[in-house]
């Protein structure tokens, strides 16, 4: 198949990582666009379960005492047949873990790497809640130019700004808004009829030399900037994402200014330049919760690049995936070196299945990484999970399973925690690089079935 690859999804509720793999071929925009396939239900049209009441709930860990162990021979037996399924070719990986005590239960092929699509935001969202604060905001700036009637956008890396009207919710809840700082210059009066964009922030290049030709513009991904409305979209609510996102950002801004012809140019804010207009962006925490809801790669690409600005590294592609992987380093995990950005994207990242489990086994042992467990999309409910996990097997899962879904073409990946049948919290990751042709939306029903088996199990 030609045309872009599709990005990882999320699936959740016990710890486990399947991988099946080679290098993912591409789907274009107008056929399978990659989210939109993961997001698809297993079985459509049946109704989700009406009572989830605790099982939505934030996952708990219980006492060792309160429920036994699955068993590896109980999980075997009962992942036999979903393993099996053809459509998940021959490059699978699998990782289960019990979250209380981080015992592995069952494993295939655990230490060899594969493409992690989307699960990659586990390692994202895990390197922003340890290194940064939950509550940050980041700041847009307006600046006086040096120039007459110039005024300088130092970009600071915010993907949600909005270039929605001054009281209309844009593409992300509790975004600050472009037309914050167009109120605030207006109010000063000053004529204006150039503006600069200083993206000094970031370097290196704007699109990632691993992302497929296609992924750039489209729906899932725009270019990556530090000045840009919406997640690189030109307009709130459009479909498909910009290549030039700070031009689009600067060309609102002008609109929102009346000064339609005001001119458009790159440059760097002078120094001790007087401030004119600020606006913040929402809390950090939220914009993890927004990035592992919906798989959203341009918030994962700018949160990577926050924590390598507080690494002291480049704001670039690689030096926010050296940066992630640093602050992983720290914590006990060794991501390896086959991370190459923040969203999972890229068809050249490799990571293990056990680097993944490791990830959501200390998230439920941490305080300070359990929000990454309880932004996960929660199946049937919520999320890229939403319309999962409502078939006559699935269903059974529903509102059980929490998880990080990763799809591209040849691959579909996920990576969660689930409560079996006698509560114990389990972590799973299930990995599948390999999968034949234009197959995974069935990769994805066999991962579905494999976690309802763990669900409905006490597997001993």
């Amino acid at each position: 198949m030609t045309g872009p690859r599709m990005r990882a999804l999320r699936r959740g509720a016990v710890a486990l990582v399947l991988v099946a793999g080679s290098a993912p071929a591409a789907y274009g925009t107008t056929q399978f666009v990659r989210h939109h396939l993961h997001d698809r239900a297993t079985v459509p049209g049946v109704a989700v379960p009406p009572a989830f009441g605790a099982a939505i709930a934030v996952p708990r860990q219980r006492t060792v005492a309160a429920a036994p162990l699955p068993t590896t021979a109980g999980l075997q037996r009962q992942l036999q047949v979903p393993l099996a399924d053809e459509n998940l070719g021959p490059g699978i990986r699998v990782d289960i873990e019990d979250a209380t005590t981080g015992q592995v239960l069952y494993q295939r092929r655990p230490a060899v790497p594969a493409v992690p699509a989307s699960t990659a935001k586990l390692f994202t969202a895990a390197a922003a809640l340890a290194d940064l604060d939950p509550a940050q905001r980041l700041t847009t700036r307006v600046v006086q130019g040096t120039i007459a009637g110039s005024i300088v956008v130092i970009g600071a890396g915010d993907p949600t700004l909005t270039a929605a009207p001054p009281k209309a919710t844009g593409d992300y809840a509790g975004a600050g808004h472009l037309s914050d700082l167009a109120a605030q210059l207006t109010r000063r009066n000053l004529p204006v009829n150039r503006i600069v964009i200083d993206g000094s922030l970031y370097s290196g290049p704007d699109v990632s030399p691993g992302w497929a030709k296609d992924d750039v513009p489209s729906d899932y991904a725009s270019a990556i900037t530090a000045f840009m409305t919406d997640g690189g979209r030109a307009r709130p609510g459009d479909v498909v994402r910009s290549d030039i996102p700070d031009e689009a950002a600067a060309n609102s801004l002008a609109a929102a200014l009346d000064i339609p012809d005001a001119e458009i140019s790159h440059g760097r804010a002078p120094r001790n330049a007087k401030v004119l207009a600020t606006v913040q962006s929402a809390p950090i925490g939220l914009m993890v919760e927004q990035m592992l809801q919906t798989s959203d790669n341009v918030i994962a690409e700018a949160l990577a690049r926050q924590v390598a600005i507080k690494e002291g590294l480049p704001a670039s592609f690689l030096g926010s995936a050296n940066a992630v992987r640093a602050v992983l380093q720290r914590l006990g995990i060794d991501v390896g070196t086959g991370l190459t950005d923040g969203s999972g994207l890229s068809a050249k990242d490799h990571v293990t299945a056990h680097a993944l489990a490791q990830v959501l086994s200390l998230a439920a042992r941490t305080p300070r990484l359990a929000p990454l467990l309880a932004d996960l999309p929660v199946g049937a409910w919520s999320g890229t999970l939403q319309q999962r996990y409502r078939g006559p097997v699935g269903k059974y899962a529903a509102g059980l399973v929490r998880a990080k879904t990763g799809t591209l073409s040849n691959v579909s990946t996920l990576a969660g925690v689930v409560h079996d049948h006698d509560g114990r919290l389990l972590v799973f990751v299930l990995m599948a690089d390999r999968v034949p042709g234009g197959l995974t939306p069935y990769a994805e029903a066999a991962w579905d079935v494999a976690v309802t088996r763990i669900a409905q199990c006490g597997c001993r």
